[in-house]
């Protein structure tokens, strides 16, 4: 299969006296294996792109098809299992549980995936050997860096190998040098054929995309 994502025509609108249109005739395809950047400032529409591309929300009109799938028909239950089994999400807030462990933090990503935990301890302890943390297992999250503790959030989006690697300023919280690595293992991942979709407004993260889009008042150009 090409493509692991298209919108066709996609609007999203929001009532209101008068309507928001947070999206508007938004056209954007995603090949598997490429790395995309999608730029713009606060307000221009990246979240709710980020909320229709994640299966967060539907399109008001438009479509969007996933791995060649219509979404915007799909009953929630069929959206929440593509969501939760082939998208893989990154934030700019780590979301780490404290109290847990590296390595159980990790294993949380396959929690609703029906595998047995043994399997998920398996597929966490490999994500962790993938992003370079397979010596910080047992550690909590309160002993890292910034830097490491969304290398473990990657990791943690990584478990289930999703189509699609969705990270919304994944660098927002990072200093400078916490961001370049995390940026080398973004490189990395895209050098071993995954597919990442980085939203940003840091024109230095979005130039380590492959590709790089803009959206401006929901509209991509």
């Amino acid at each position: 299969m090409t493509y692991v994502l298209e919108l066709i025509a996609v609007n999203r609108v929001f009532p209101a006296d008068p309507p928001v249109t947070a999206l508007a005739g938004v056209d954007l395809r995603v090949r598997r294996g490429e790395y995309l950047a999608i730029v713009g400032p606060s307000g221009s529409g990246k979240s709710t792109l980020l909320n229709v591309l994640g299966l967060l929300d539907v399109p008001s009109s438009g479509n969007y098809l996933f791995e060649g799938a219509e979404t915007t028909t799909m009953a929630d239950r069929r959206r929440t299992e593509l969501r939760g089994s082939r998208i893989g999400f990154v934030f700019q807030s780590f979301h780490l549980l404290m109290y847990r462990s590296v390595l159980e933090n990790v294993m949380l990503g396959g929690l609703y995936t029906g595998v047995p935990a043994a399997v998920r301890r398996t597929r966490a302890v490999a994500a962790l050997d993938r992003v370079g943390l397979g010596h910080r297992h047992r550690f909590l999250p309160s002993r890292l860096s910034g830097g490491e503790r969304q290398r473990v959030a990657i990791a943690r989006a990584l478990v289930g190998d999703p189509a699609l690697l969705l990270c919304d300023e994944p660098t927002g919280n990072l200093d400078g040098a916490n961001t370049a690595s995390v940026l080398d293992l973004f490189d990395d991942l895209r050098a071993a054929g995954a597919t990442l979709l980085v939203i940003t407004h840091d024109a230095t993260v979005a130039e380590r995309a492959d590709r790089r889009v803009r959206i401006t008042d929901g509209r991509i150009s």
